[in-house]
């Protein structure tokens, strides 16, 4: 048992076993909070009626829906800075050992 924690720790898998899981944990938390509460706010301030995930423009012929994306993309920013967070606050940088 003492060799199979010593290679855990030696090959850093602590630390990615935890970013996993921690951003498996929060990612419908997040999800709910861009979703119900900073899509809307968004939406309003940028001058339309609904969120941020319909909003869109037509170029030409084609409908380019950009909300979508900016959604998605606030929703990953906000997992990352919450498990760099978390993972910091909890020092489980100190779980890996350095050769």
């Amino acid at each position: 048992m003492k060799g199979f924690i010593e290679f855990i720790r030696r090959q850093g898998v602590v630390g990615l076993a935890i970013g996993f899981i921690l951003g498996g944990a929060v990612s419908k938390l997040v999800s709910s909070l861009v979703n119900d509460l900073i899509n809307p706010i968004l939406g309003l301030v940028l001058g339309s009626i609904g969120d941020l995930k319909s909003q869109s423009f037509i170029l030409g012929s084609v409908k380019i829906t950009w909300g979508n994306f900016a959604s998605n993309l606030i929703d990953f920013i906000i997992i990352l800075a919450v498990v760099y967070f978390v993972f910091k606050a909890l020092k489980f940088e100190k779980l890996d050992k350095k050769d």
